[in-house]
């Protein structure tokens, strides 16, 4: 039986898209956007050319080659091996197949039932929402816990924070402790060691 079940974002969370999409936008237009001068969330309130950012978004293969975020695809094998079920939660607009693409591509062990496409994500079932969205994760709250991945933009996003996958996985254990290995073996040996100490008409050795 899985332990709990884990909704993860794909942008920000998985991969990431603000490093590829800022360079590309910067070069077409000759700007110098960088990630750490977004405060709040919306890339078009920083850009020069305003919502033509948005228009990279919507070409095809944009998404299949952004590169994983550090741990990422370690981080979700890991969640699954220790019994979690793990469903990755992503709202796009465009690109659904690129990123089922870069799914296959990175996380192969997944199943096709494991990804969801929702904008509003605290619709779908689960204990733990890891996103980078201060949005999504206000919305999450009343349903379960909302941890965000630390960005510049999300700083007034409730709930737990983390700087990296790894500070997420040990989260993760605190919150939800895995059962000790080899505790069922460990308690029928100790039963049969009590068995052994009695002696046939019921009195202790």
């Amino acid at each position: 039986m899985s332990m709990a079940r884990l909704l993860l974002d794909m942008d920000g969370i998985l991969c990431d898209l603000v490093k590829k999409w800022f360079a590309v936008y910067n070069k077409d237009y000759g700007e110098a956007l960088r990630p750490e001068e977004m405060k709040s969330w919306g890339p078009h309130r920083y850009a020069k050319k305003g919502r033509v950012i948005y228009r990279y978004l919507s070409k095809p293969g944009f998404f299949l080659d952004l590169e994983p975020i550090p741990g990422a695809v370690a981080g979700v094998r890991r969640l699954i091996h220790w019994g979690h079920d793990v469903v990755i939660v992503t709202a796009a607009r465009h690109g659904h197949a690129d990123k089922l693409g870069w799914l296959a591509r990175h996380l192969p062990f997944l199943h096709p039932h494991q990804v969801i496409f929702a904008h509003r994500k605290e619709l779908v079932r689960g204990d733990v929402l890891f996103d980078d969205s201060p949005r999504n994760l206000a919305a999450f709250l009343p349903w379960g816990l909302p941890v965000a991945m630390d960005y510049p933009y999300n700083q007034e996003a409730p709930g737990e924070r983390v700087h990296s996958w790894e500070e997420f996985l040990e989260l993760i254990e605190s919150r939800f402790p895995r059962p000790r290995q080899g505790t069922i073996y460990q308690n029928s040996t100790r039963r049969a060691s009590q068995n052994r100490r009695k002696s046939p008409s019921g009195g202790e050795k």
